[in-house]
Parts: structure tokens; sequence; C-alpha cells
């Protein structure tokens, strides 16, 4: 039942949108709640964000370098998170963050570092993210991948790859997530997990703990 200060909604979609269903079952564990301050890292039109938004209880932050989403996600806080201050949501680059070093418990990055130009860059998004996060937070990635489909994957030159289902991503491997893992210091919260979309593209679960 939802608190008597917040609206009630009855329906799944109305409360969560269209969130990511690993993204859920990290709010299903409990390492997401009260009293954190979350940013959605590359937030598009807000996906992600419905549930964040309507919990009062929760700091909500986002950005994006698209003008457009971030406009998207301002009309959707205004609706429901009436109040929430507009410098909460910024029109900024992953690798480029403005918020303070060390001032969110949980990053998010859905389907955002695979469209990084090349390994550099990869880097660069990974350190910015990971710097935001205090002692104890988590970032939470989802990204595209070569796992499981290695050799479906044609490669076009600087990490990039030409995947089954014809698009273009910079994609990582278990070995190279296992290093930066290593490299930045972080813990596995869970074991990588990647979901292969039949001879489309694989998509992989990175979840991290900052000690």
């Amino acid at each position: 039942m939802a608190p008597p200060s917040e609206p009630a909604v009855t329906d799944l979609q109305g409360q969560f949108g269209n969130i990511d269903i690993y993204l859920f079952d990290q709010l299903l564990r409990g390492r997401i709640g009260a009293g954190m301050h979350v940013l959605d890292s590359g937030c598009g039109g807000g996906r992600n964000l419905v549930y964040l938004l309507r919990r009062s209880d929760i700091e909500v932050y986002a950005s994006d370098a698209d003008p457009a989403a971030v406009a998207a996600v301002r009309s959707l806080a205004k609706e429901l998170r009436p109040g929430l201050p507009v410098e909460h949501i910024r029109h900024e680059p992953v690798e480029h963050p403005s918020f303070a070093d060390r001032s969110m418990d949980v990053v998010v990055s859905n389907a955002v570092l695979h469209f990084a130009r090349d390994g550099v860059h990869f880097d660069a998004m990974v350190a910015a993210m990971w710097r935001l996060l205090r002692r104890g937070g988590m970032l939470f990635a989802r990204l595209a991948s070569s796992i499981g489909m290695e050799s479906r994957m044609q490669a076009v030159g600087n990490g990039r790859y030409l995947m089954p289902d014809g698009s273009e991503r910079y994609l990582v491997d278990q070995a190279r997530l296992m290093a930066t893992t290593t490299r930045l210091g972080g813990t596995l919260l869970d074991p990588l997990k990647t979901t292969i979309v039949q001879d489309q593209r694989c998509m992989t679960t990175w979840v991290m703990g900052k000690a």
C-alpha cells in the first residue's frame, strides 16, 4: 500500500513504468531504498525513473547528453515528483558529470556504455560514475557484450563490433569487465549475468560494489 502522502497506483505499469527487469531485481532485493541518493547516468527518457520518482524518500538525480531526454525527464519529474529541484536533472555526458564526488549511493547505467567510441571512452565513463559513488555504493550497469556469441560479432576497430541485429556497438567480454572491476577495487555484488537474444545481441548485467 502506498504511503498516505504519495499517490496510490494500483497497476504495475503505472507504478514501475518500463523499468529494466534486472534493475527491478535490485529493488526487490532491497539494494535501492529509503534515504539513498540515486543517479540514472544516461537516463534517456526516464524509463527507469518512474518508481524512484514516486518514492519521496529517495533522492533522485539524472543526466543525459541529449537535451530532448533531459527535457522529457524534467517533465516526468514535474508529474511524479513536484518540487524536485531542476538541477537534479542535468544536461551532460556520462564521462563529465558535475555532481559531487562520493555523493551517490547508487549509479544506474542502463544501455549506455556500449555507445562508447572506443576503450578510452568506455574507461572514462566508468571511472566518472565510480568517482560519484560513496563507500558502500553500487554501480548497476547493463550493456551489450560479446559473451556467449563471440563468433557472431564482427570487429570493425577500436573495440567496436557489428552485431547480428545490424547495430554497431562497443562490446566487452568477461575478461574486460573483471579486469575493470579489479582495477577500480570494486567487488561483484552478483555474478555477471548475460541474456542472449536469439540472432540479435547479448546483454550483460554488471553490478559492482564500492568497498
